[in-house]
């Protein structure tokens, strides 16, 4: 039950928007009572955080596959970055994080995501291929913030030029 309802609180938002969202709209769709679905949740903003924590998992362990299909840092480093760019450009307008909005749970989730790039950046910046003039931190935020600019992209080919941006900021400079 739990996980139908997480499930159609996403398909709910993306047909009538946010607000429209309800409890019971919830409920009608899994085919449960209201008291049933608030025995589980308190309320709406808990079944989207619920959603949300699904989808982070979900997404880095994607990111996590990409990632270790190949043994070259720099490689893994552009398949990620291209990865969760392209995710972010199929989620446009659908993003249910951001209707959370500065949560500790989506705090929490951004900390993941900036952990799971350091490692790569770090990886990378020992070989060679990425600056290490900025601090590590700042570059997975730097990474972070360009790639979501993604959502307004129209298809993929936007998506290798963005990713093409943010790897030249990337990369080291002239010694």
């Amino acid at each position: 039950m739990r996980a139908a309802a997480v499930d159609v609180v996403a398909e709910l938002v993306a047909e009538r928007g946010l607000t429209a969202v309800t409890m019971s709209a919830i409920a009608e769709r899994v085919g449960i009572g209201r008291a049933t679905l608030y025995k589980h949740f308190p309320d709406v903003e808990t079944v989207l955080s619920a959603w949300h924590e699904h989808h982070v998992e979900a997404h880095l362990q994607r990111l996590t596959q990409v990632r270790d299909r190949t043994t070259d840092p720099h490689r893994a480093l552009v398949e990620v970055l291209t990865t969760y760019a392209r995710s972010v450009r199929h989620q446009r307008g659908t993003d249910l994080g951001a209707a959370l909005h500065d949560t500790e749970h989506v705090r929490q989730a951004r900390r993941r995501l900036v952990d799971f790039l350091r490692q790569l950046l770090d990886e990378a910046g020992r070989r060679g291929d990425v600056r290490r003039d900025v601090p590590v931190d700042d570059l997975a935020g730097y990474c972070l913030h360009a790639l979501n600019a993604a959502g307004g992209l129209p298809d993929d080919d936007g998506v290798h030029r963005l990713v093409a941006v943010v790897l030249a900021g990337l990369a080291p400079g002239p010694e």
